[in-house]
């Protein structure tokens, strides 16, 4: 049988290879095929589409990969759990669909390195914008976008404990925003969510079944691809499974675009010969192209919850109960009621120190006391924020550990492992107790369930983070952009440096991690890069202004 052959072939139907797969196959003359390791995200799933549900696809060895970190030096020796996404839309599919896009001042971060002049923050924009629809904003606020795939809704905040917290907030002495995502992050706010209608829209519900129809487009999902196929130094096409017992299939492409994440798109590279040559000999593979980078420059964002009992039954504690879920059932299929929130509808961003030139801590308030898994460990009513530094100095990697590409790679994130770390940590669970014991929430403060008030010192509360601090499940940065020696690949054209044919478009390009959830971001470099390996003409940097804390020889204003 004669092998297959297409233009591109997108190595992940996640959030980046969705939005991809959208925009290159918009051409009908051109031949586009996803494989994705997934299931499907069947329409009637609603542990997906249910945004309530989202503690059920965690942990489920139906919804999620269920990666482990290995033994953290820094956190007592403990294996921090990994969930990402087994299923059409990635981790999109099963995230906290929380709407975030990083400070303008990240991208201003990333365009100070050498050759990343075009990722500044005047040329992203333009395409957060084309990618979104944000129903809250002003049809005239040239900061966010009206009529893109993506429909964000904002947070209603309904509950009475939301009002408490942000007015909790100004007496704490930090500001509120318009919008988080606008002009000024630093604040507190109501959040945009990418829930539409009470469903999750997640980038396969926004880009990818919108186009499913095109006869030039082609998505197979439970597709493991194995290996990269090359011709010297040129990708030529992939080896894939179907299934847990077929047999290896090969397909052809002018080019393959790996959108597998921070942890699979290493992973496939050096399961193809392409990272640290000396690292992949001692496996037994054959070394095609030495790329040290490769798997190297691990980032996340590690969070706790800050915990408080709640005097007045107003919480959504109840809604735990099976009791209710019949209820809760039914109304979400009228598209309202607890079950069509994420619950995730407000928090905020604010510095920890006068250091700092834009926020390094995120919170998300949530009013209920409970864990990623379901569990609440007070069994009444409760509310929590979620907080953790945004731009953490630690670094890790991803490691492959033998030739087998059903084994998990080694990950090592090295969480609390820096001094800048530790010193943040603790300024964050001030902050936010600060806030929580602020009057405004006097008529619910209960008291502190978690860390509790035997956790007061700074080493005490250290000693907390190691033993509870989760991932907010951000890998990224692990296949980086730029033209040092340590990068990956090549910002203007998303090619892997010194291999013709081969682009990377996912988390794992970041050369430094946002300070929000980084969803937003992956879908922001997908569009930007379809332009790119198009060949389209980019759209024109934005002359937008926003918000600094501190310019040149001032203390704040715009820029």
């Amino acid at each position: 049988m004669a092998t297959e052959q297409f233009d591109f072939i997108i190595v992940g139907g996640g959030s980046a290879g969705s939005a991809l797969a959208n925009r290159l196959s918009a051409d009908p003359s051109t031949r586009v095929l996803v494989l994705e390791a997934g299931r499907p995200d069947y329409r009637w799933d609603i542990f997906i589409h249910m945004p309530a549900a989202l503690t059920f696809p965690i942990g489920s060895r139906f919804y999620d990969w269920k990666y482990e970190s290995e033994p953290e030096p820094h956190m007592n020796g403990r294996r921090i759990y990994h969930a990402r996404g087994k299923v059409l839309g990635g981790s999109s599919s099963i995230n906290g669909m929380i709407f975030q896009r990083g400070n303008p001042m990240d991208y201003e971060r990333w365009a100070a390195d050498p050759g990343m002049e075009s990722w500044d923050y005047a040329h992203c924009l333009p395409y957060f914008n084309r990618m979104e629809s944000c129903l809250a904003a002003d049809p005239d606020d040239e900061l966010r976008g009206h009529a893109g795939p993506l429909v964000l809704e904002r947070g209603p905040a309904s509950s009475p404990l939301f009002p408490a917290f942000l007015e909790a907030t100004e007496q704490a002495g930090y500001p509120r925003t318009g919008d988080v995502n606008g002009y000024r992050q630093e604040g507190f706010a109501p959040f945009d969510r990418n829930v539409h209608r009470g469903r999750r829209l997640s980038a396969a519900r926004a880009y990818l079944h919108p186009v499913m129809h095109r006869p030039n487009l082609q998505v197979r999902t439970r597709a493991l691809v194995t290996r990269l196929l090359f011709e010297r130094r040129r990708a030529v096409g992939v080896e894939y499974q179907r299934g847990t017992g077929g047999g290896a299939r090969q397909v052809r492409a002018g080019e393959v675009i790996l959108c597998g994440g921070a942890i699979n798109s290493p992973q496939l590279l050096q399961l193809s010969g392409i990272g640290n040559a000396e690292e992949l000999r001692a496996l037994g593979i054959d070394v095609l192209h030495h790329l040290p980078g490769v798997g190297e420059n691990l980032q996340d964002h590690l969070e706790v919850y800050v915990q408080h009992a709640c005097k007045q039954p107003v919480s959504v504690q109840p809604y735990l109960k099976w009791r209710y879920r019949p209820w809760i059932g039914l109304q979400w299929l009228l598209r309202t009621g607890p079950g069509a929130t994420n619950h995730f509808e407000a928090g905020g961003f604010v510095r920890s120190n006068e250091d700092v030139d834009y926020p390094n801590l995120m919170f998300h308030f949530l009013p209920i006391a409970v864990r990623y898994d379901g569990s609440s460990p007070a069994g009444g009513h409760g509310y929590q924020v979620h907080i953790g530094p945004m731009y953490s100095d630690a670094r890790g990697s991803v490691k492959i550990r033998s030739r087998d590409p059903r084994s998990k790679p080694a990950l090592r994130f090295n969480y609390l492992s820096t001094e800048q770390d530790r010193r943040e940590w603790v300024e964050a669970i001030r902050t936010a107790r600060r806030i929580l014991q602020q009057p405004a929430l006097d008529p619910y403060n209960g008291g502190e369930i978690s860390p509790g008030p035997g956790v007061s010192t700074d080493e005490e509360i250290l000693e907390w983070v190691r033993r509870d601090g989760e991932t907010a499940l951000h890998p990224s940065c692990t296949c980086a952009m730029g033209t040092g020696e340590s990068s990956v690949l090549d910002p203007e054209t998303m090619r892997v440096h010194g291999l013709d044919g081969l682009r990377i478009v996912d988390a794992s390009v970041m050369p430094y991690i946002t300070n929000g959830n980084i969803y937003a971001p992956v879908m922001m470099v997908a569009e930007k890069s379809a332009d790119i390996i198009l060949g389209n003409t980019p759209l024109p940097p934005s002359k937008a202004e926003f918000y600094r804390h501190r310019t040149a020889g001032t203390r704040g204003g715009l820029v």
